[in-house]
C-alpha cells in the first residue's frame, strides 16, 4: 500500500490532479500494482479525505498537551508518538492535523507503527491539504533510507 501512496505523491503533484477512484484503480493496475494493495490504498485515502474534510472540534486554537490513551500509545509505539510530538512542536502539524495522522496510523492495524510509514502518512496528509513541507523538514522526513520494522525497505521519494 505504501508503494502506491508514494507513487501517487510523485505522480500527481496535487491531489485534485488524481483521477476518480475507479479510473485511478485502473491506472494503478496498468502500472503493475496488485488489486488488493490498490483497494487498501484507495480505502485508506478515502478515510484520509473524509477526516481532512471534517470540521473537527476547535482544535486549531488548542494549546493543550495531547494525552494518549494507553491503547493509542501501545498501537503507535514510542517512536511514532515522539515523532508526532516533534512535528507538532516544529509547527509542521497543527492539533487537527495531528489527530488525523494518529487516526490514519491507527487505521493501519499495525502495532507499533514504523517511523517510515508514519512519515509517509504525514506526507500524504500534507499532500492532501495542498501543503509541501519546506526543504529542511522534507530532508528530515525522508533523508535516510527507512525500513518498515520488518526489514522491508520502504519506497524512496524522488522529489
Amino acid at each position: 500500500m505504501f508503494d502506491i501512496l508514494v507513487y501517487l505523491y510523485e505522480t500527481y503533484y496535487r491531489p485534485d490532479a488524481c483521477p476518480e477512484p475507479a479510473a485511478l484503480a485502473r491506472k494503478l493496475s496498468a502500472v503493475g500494482f496488485d488489486d488488493v494493495e490498490i483497494s487498501e490504498a484507495l480505502d485508506w485515502l478515502s478515510g484520509l479525505t473524509e477526516m481532512a474534510g471534517e470540521d473537527m472540534l476547535d482544535t486549531a486554537a488548542s494549546t493543550g498537551t495531547r494525552i494518549y490513551a494507553r491503547r493509542e500509545f501501545d498501537d503507535l509505539g514510542t517512536a511514532a508518538v515522539g515523532f508526532i510530538t516533534f512535528l507538532e512542536c516544529a509547527g509542521v502539524l497543527g492539533p487537527e492535523q495531528r489527530e488525523i495522522v494518529i487516526e490514519r496510523a491507527l487505521a493501519l492495524g499495525e502495532s507499533p507503527v514504523s517511523l517510515g510509514k508514519l512519515k509517509i502518512i504525514v506526507l500524504m496528509l500534507l499532500w492532501s491539504q495542498g501543503k509541501e513541507p519546506d526543504a529542511l523538514m522534507f530532508d528530515d522526513l525522508f533523508g535516510d533510507d527507512e525500513e518498515d520494522g520488518e526489514g522491508e525497505q520502504l519506497p524512496r521519494l524522488l522529489h
